[in-house]
């Protein structure tokens, strides 16, 4: 298995229970994270090795994880897995996966490539990297069976980790904030590009927040590898002590806040699981972000907004994401929740919906699909 980052060591991770349910004397290895380890996975490289996103931002590290890449695939050949796993990571895993399969390797790719809201053409990489697709929303399948890919809806497994009614007085008491405090929820990435990129500008719009709203709490769960650079992009913005830094624990802070302020990726859909308001928002190298435009086949880069298929929750991207803007999408937010409250409900009835739509038993499903394959 191969998964990058957090967001796909937590997949992975859920993945994992599912199949040594099924294979209780399976081995696993390759690259992966803390919650894949968890599982008894054995990690010839962290999964924090893939975090790099962008264009230019890949660059520096291009030649180094092409070598990780050519010795992994090497390694494997040698000890002829029953089956590979990619999980997410697409620019890593296709290649590798073509590889493989050419080989006589049985591939699946786990969370089908966005190729319906930007990456169109890779839809074709797809088909000749992986024999199976593992889709977590509803509608992939039957566009990819369109291009010749054999694919099998599984469901996100988050929405079956986190609780249709989230318990905020508990996330509050393990975290040690009053039931009565206003708790903003701020992740600016859990890639080091992200938070170089985003952290100043999240930390800024909370310190002008401050001015109008000096009450507020916030809370940023930081991704191990990342928490000393956001503990000193959070000095530097003099936010002290209403400024509180967690280690991971991402899960319990979403379920503690009021409101979070988001960077784009697989956290705005656990904030929306959560049912809290948000704000999105993302910047990138100016010429990634040119090269990037002209790909979007949608109007929205939240996944929120592009499975309910509207702007149900507001998106400030590259230039628009400044820390004044930010700030007063936020404050829309908290102003709602003291005077609207009926808008913050009709949210939580959008997320409960989408909830609903995307849980399914993971697990059982996933492992259904790699027996079929495996026995096929």
């Amino acid at each position: 298995m191969v998964a990058g980052e957090a967001s796909g060591d937590l997949l992975a991770g859920l993945l994992l229970d599912g199949l040594r349910a099924r294979w209780p004397a399976m081995q696993s290895m390759g690259i992966g994270g803390h919650q894949m380890q968890a599982r008894g996975f054995e990690p010839w490289w962290p999964s924090e090795t893939l975090a790099v996103r962008g264009y230019l931002e890949v660059v520096p590290h291009l030649r180094r994880l092409l070598a990780i890449r050519r010795e992994l695939g090497d390694r494997l050949l040698q000890e002829r897995p029953d089956i590979f796993i990619g999980i997410d990571a697409p620019d890593f895993n296709f290649g590798l996966e073509a590889r493989l399969r050419t080989a006589g390797i049985p591939t699946v790719h786990f969370v089908s490539p966005s190729f319906w809201a930007w990456r169109a053409k890779k839809v074709e990489t797809l088909k000749r990297s992986a024999d199976h697709v593992l889709c977590i929303f509803p509608f992939e399948p039957a566009l990819l069976a369109a291009h010749g890919v054999p694919a099998t809806y599984v469901g996100h497994p988050l929405a079956s980790v986190i609780p249709l009614e989230p318990d905020r007085a508990a996330a509050r008491r393990q975290l040690g904030l009053a039931d009565e405090a206003c708790v903003v929820a701020v992740l600016p990435g859990s890639r080091g590009s992200e938070v170089q990129q985003m952290g100043a500008r999240f930390f800024a719009a909370a310190n002008t927040l401050l001015r109008s709203r000096p009450a507020l709490r916030f809370v940023v769960p930081a991704v191990p590898s990342q928490e000393a650079e956001i503990r000193r992009l959070a000095d530097t913005a003099g936010l002290g002590a209403r400024l509180q830094v967690v280690r991971g624990q991402s899960h319990t802070v979403l379920a503690a806040c009021d409101v979070a302020l988001v960077a784009s990726g697989t956290a705005t859909l656990e904030t929306a699981l959560y049912k809290r308001p948000m704000v999105i928002a993302y910047h990138m190298n100016r010429l990634s972000y040119w090269l990037m435009r002209g790909r979007n086949l949608m109007p929205w880069i939240g996944l929120p907004n592009i499975l309910c298929r509207d702007t149900v929750v507001p998106e400030l991207i590259q230039d628009a994401a400044t820390p004044a803007a930010l700030a007063a999408a936020l404050d829309h937010w908290l102003q709602a929740r003291d005077t609207a409250p009926e808008t913050i409900a009709a949210l939580e009835q959008r997320f409960t919906a989408l909830h609903l739509e995307l849980r399914r038993d993971t697990a059982r499903l996933a492992s259904d699909a790699i027996e079929k394959l495996l026995a096929g």
